[in-house]
């Protein structure tokens, strides 16, 4: 998300002009209607308090918009093709679907010419708009902090039982239908690198991660299944403690993460992530030392694999984990944000 006043309200005024130079640069996302907009969209304009500019389509997905009616904004800065036309139309009749290779062969195209058409159009693939929109739909309910049943008016479901089913596919039953189910509460953090959303109860923080990370929506599944757990909007005291801290964090001023964490994982994965928790911010190991140090001198593999199960970005800090050579390695929440993090802790307390 562009966060810099100058460039918001350069791309506003892009906005207001219609001003064909910016079509494809950025999206505004207009928090009054739920829609986001390409630069010449054509539709009445908004209040400037009322726009969030994003640089991709995916980020205003992920962040709960759907496109405009208007001025169709996946359409732009290239045309699509009927075939991709049609897709996107099936995704907004049924965002919570999960598309499999079966539901292309059904529509009479390959699953990997949906892929290439969309990655040739849009920077993403069809699995990865469809993801995006179905986990904006979760994601805007816990950004606003908005009732489940007064948020489906704003993401484009006509009935309020199309609207659950979409949310509870990905957050979990609604409470009211088991009694025994754990209630747990989501909530948006906005950092530096980006949205984040974190997973509370009372007294513990389960989950933070960024909310574009790639497999998200199956750790949330996992956690909900491993906890018999339903996932509502709203915050508690550790909710906001976290929030406090990451804000302290990005600001130099944190000396430690205090937020009380619980792990959900095998007894080789918590060993892992106790073992990064001895890691100093500015300080960095390799997997191979990782290794060595849990007397587990061959399982540089399977710490690789524990990182990327971590569910708790930048408290349980596997940003800090790179290859014997020195090379960065892999990262869950993009190798960019890996490398910031890095260079971030690296002058901490200078």
């Amino acid at each position: 998300m562009i966060s810099d006043e100058v460039i918001k309200r350069r791309y506003y005024q892009a906005l207001v002009d219609r001003n064909s130079n910016y079509d494809g640069i950025f999206f505004a996302g207009i928090t009054s209607t739920g829609v986001f907009c390409h630069a010449t969209c054509p539709a009445r304009k908004p209040k400037f308090e009322n726009c969030i500019f994003y640089d991709s389509a995916e980020e205003a997905l992920l962040s709960g918009f759907r496109p405009c009616k208007r001025c169709h904004p996946l359409s732009y800065p290239k045309g699509i093709s009927p075939l991709v036309h049609n897709m996107v139309k099936l995704v907004e009749e049924n965002p919570e679907k999960k598309w499999k290779d079966s539901d292309f062969t059904v529509l009479g195209v390959h699953s990997a010419t949906a892929r290439r058409q969309f990655k040739k159009t849009y920077g993403m693939t069809f699995v990865q708009y469809a993801r995006a929109r179905r986990m904006g739909i979760a994601l805007k309910s816990i950004k606003s902090g908005e009732k489940i049943i007064n948020a489906q008016i704003d993401v484009g479901y006509e009935s309020a039982s199309g609207f659950h089913d979409a949310f509870s596919r990905i957050m979990g039953k609604a409470p009211a239908k088991s009694q025994k189910i754990q209630l747990l509460y989501a909530s948006w953090i906005d950092t530096n690198l980006g949205p984040m959303v974190s997973v509370v109860d009372e007294d513990y923080l389960y989950l933070l991660e960024f909310v574009d990370r790639r497999g998200l929506e199956k750790e949330i599944e996992a956690m909900r299944n491993r906890l018999n757990a339903s996932i509502v909007p709203g915050e508690t005291k550790v909710s906001k403690q976290i929030e406090d801290e990451l804000k302290s964090y990005f600001t130099k001023e944190l000396k430690q993460f205090n937020t009380p964490i619980m792990f959900l994982g095998s007894p080789f994965q918590k060993s892992v992530w106790n073992e990064l928790l001895k890691l100093k911010i500015g300080q960095t190991t390799s997997y191979k030392d990782l290794a060595t140090g849990l007397m587990k001198p061959n399982s540089s593999r399977s710490i690789g694999n524990a990182n990327g199960a971590n569910q708790l970005s930048i408290i349980v800090p596997c940003h800090r984990v790179i290859k014997s050579d020195g090379s960065l390695g892999g990262y869950g929440g993009g190798i960019e944000r890996k490398l910031w993090l890095i260079n971030h802790e690296s002058n901490y307390f200078a």
